[in-house]
Formats: C-alpha cells, sequence, structure tokens
C-alpha cells in the first residue's frame, strides 16, 4: 500500500502517503457542490501530468548536463460533460527558464520524453492534452 485515504465528509478527503507521511486534501470543486478551498481529484490529475512531465525531462535533462531548475508550467483544465463530466482538455504551458539555451536537437529530445511520460500514457485517449512551449 502507498496510500491511505480517509473521507472527512462535506465532500473532503485527506491523502496520507505512507513513506514521506505527507498529506494531500482535496475538495470538490464549487461548479461540483464543493466548497473549492482544496485541490478537487480532478485537479491532482492536471498536477500529475504537468510534474510527471517536467520530473521526467528532469531525468532525461541529468544525462544530457542540462539543467532545468526554475522551469514553470501553468496548467488549465477544461471539464466536459457529454457523456458523462470528465476532463475533456489539459493545456500546459511550459516555460523553460530564459537563461537555458536548448538548440533544435535537445528541444526535439524534451518533447519527445514530455509526450511519453507516464501520467500522459496513462490518460484516457478522449482527454486533449495540449502543451505549448514557452
Amino acid at each position: 500500500m502507498t496510500t491511505s485515504i480517509i473521507y472527512r465528509g462535506s465532500l473532503r478527503c485527506e491523502a496520507l502517503h505512507l513513506q514521506s507521511g505527507t498529506i494531500i486534501e482535496t475538495d470538490a470543486p464549487t461548479d461540483n457542490k464543493g466548497k473549492g478551498e482544496r485541490f478537487s481529484p480532478t485537479d491532482l490529475i492536471c498536477v500529475a501530468l504537468a510534474t510527471c512531465i517536467v520530473t521526467t525531462m528532469g531525468m532525461k535533462a541529468i544525462d544530457m548536463d542540462i539543467d532545468l531548475t526554475n522551469t514553470k508550467m501553468e496548467v488549465t483544465k477544461y471539464m466536459a460533460t457529454d457523456p458523462v463530466r470528465r476532463i475533456g482538455k489539459i493545456e500546459i504551458k511550459l516555460i523553460l527558464p530564459t537563461t537555458l539555451k536548448l538548440d533544435e536537437k535537445q528541444m526535439t529530445i524534451m518533447q519527445r520524453v514530455a509526450e511519453t511520460c507516464p501520467v500522459k500514457k496513462s490518460l484516457h485517449e478522449d482527454v486533449v492534452v495540449v502543451v505549448e512551449w514557452g
């Protein structure tokens, strides 16, 4: 077991990562009966995707002697309702540090790594993922 989760009522959950002791609380979003005071479960999927992309890029960057420190990501989630409520689209703006100068080959490698991160490969094909490189 990696995580222990307790439903706290009022559409809130508390997830305990057993190895580190880190706790993440979730809340339903305001457009779905919640208070929107914490990440929603669907927000966490988007966060997982973005952090997986930059983490796998970071792994490859170490091998290539590239420092991705201070790379930023802006994530926008779009919900769909047809045929059921679900994540319809995730947009990620990936902003590399201005001091980082990647040549065309290095950029192609980083983009390829981003496209094949484990979370992206785990999402249903109906979820549209758009990564903008800035």
